[in-house]
């Protein structure tokens, strides 16, 4: 018995060992091609969806210069490419229009304030690289009416863009608080505010991040205030198409690269004096240690090309939406995960 059980061992570890010794003697699979990156690096430029004008996020200047965080979102995609975040092709967008660009492919990627749901995945065949933005819906009115909370606006007229999720959240917040409203439904933003502001409704809804980027719009900026009450979760962030894995990851991994650059201390400005870091999670992210862009089709300093030519995910926050630009708006939410945030970038490794 004793003979027989030592046999099987042996041969078991016989196989075992074969087994092992054949996979690593297989060669490396393939790297998969992305069509979208090859029409992409074919074409010399990237094709973006943006706002057709959101203060913060997404607004060409009089001369056509783009501005905001989900432009400088797309020029580090293009950094990443081409090493070089001017290779861009902004298409402005409604919120109609948005998800039927991007689907035909006049698009390569929506950066939009666009929000995330199952039923714009599953039902539209678009995929999510990830939340730049956490958000949420809230209300906007006129000092002079003496309202502090969203809960005393039963009865009121609200101003609201047709075709978005703002609409359906609207109609829900009402409904579940048995309150009655009197909608009014424009089928852009810039009329939505524009009928708020020449006094047709008593409210104007949509996310956070929009009331104080619209708010800059009104005649009268300062005789409005935000309600306090956020009534919906918006995750806000950069849509591709699905059936190109590894475009969602190069997509995907610009905004981890972007995060990861924040929480290591990696600027626009000391970005080539930490490639000598020697900090092992520093080099695997700048390039000085391993090859973590070959697999995506990009080279080994993509990372290091984003950080120098955009910045880190903080510093575009802070020059677009934050404390060095006129709205403001504090990180909250888009903190980073060890400040008391939601932003986390996976490990680069």
């Amino acid at each position: 018995m004793k003979s027989f059980c030592t046999s099987m061992v042996t041969a078991v570890a016989s196989l075992s060992f074969g087994v092992v010794a054949a996979y690593a003697q297989a060669p490396a699979p393939a790297a998969p091609t992305s069509k979208t990156l090859e029409q992409v690096k074919a074409r010399g430029v990237l094709v973006c969806g943006s706002n057709t004008g959101l203060a913060g996020f997404g607004m060409p200047d009089d001369k056509g210069n783009w501005t905001g965080l989900d432009v400088e979102f797309c020029r580090a995609i293009s950094a990443a490419i081409f090493n070089d975040p001017n290779k861009v092709r902004f298409v402005p967008l409604s919120a109609k229009d948005r998800f039927t660009a991007l689907q035909s492919g006049e698009i390569d990627v929506l950066s939009r304030n666009g929000t995330w749901t199952i039923s714009r995945e599953a039902d539209l065949g678009l995929l999510w690289a990830g939340v730049n933005y956490y958000d949420g819906q809230a209300f906007m009115v006129r000092k002079k009416l003496n309202i502090n909370s969203a809960l005393e606006l039963s009865g009121a007229s609200v101003c609201v863009q047709q075709g978005t999720t703002t609409e359906t959240n609207l109609a829900d917040f009402f409904r579940a608080n048995n309150m009655k409203y009197e909608p009014a439904v424009y089928a852009t933003s810039a009329e939505a505010v524009k009928q708020y502001d020449t006094g047709r409704c008593d409210a104007y809804t949509t996310d956070m991040s929009g009331l104080f980027s619209e708010r800059l719009r009104l005649i009268n900026s300062d005789e409005h205030v935000i309600l306090p009450q956020v009534i919906s979760k918006e995750p806000l962030g950069p849509a591709v198409r699905q059936g190109d894995d590894q475009w969602l990851n190069i997509v995907k991994w610009t905004h981890f690269a972007m995060l990861n650059a924040e929480e290591l201390g990696i600027t626009k400005a000391n970005a080539d004096e930490r490639v000598k870091s020697t900090n092992p999670e520093i080099r695997r992210l700048l390039g000085s240690e391993g090859d973590f862009g070959k697999s995506m089709g990009l080279t080994s300093d993509w990372a290091l090309r984003i950080i120098k030519h955009v910045g880190n995910y903080g510093e575009s926050y802070n020059r677009n939406i934050g404390d060095g630009s006129r709205l403001k708006i504090p990180r909250g939410l888009n903190n980073l995960w060890n400040k008391g945030g939601l932003q986390y970038g996976p490990p680069v490794r």
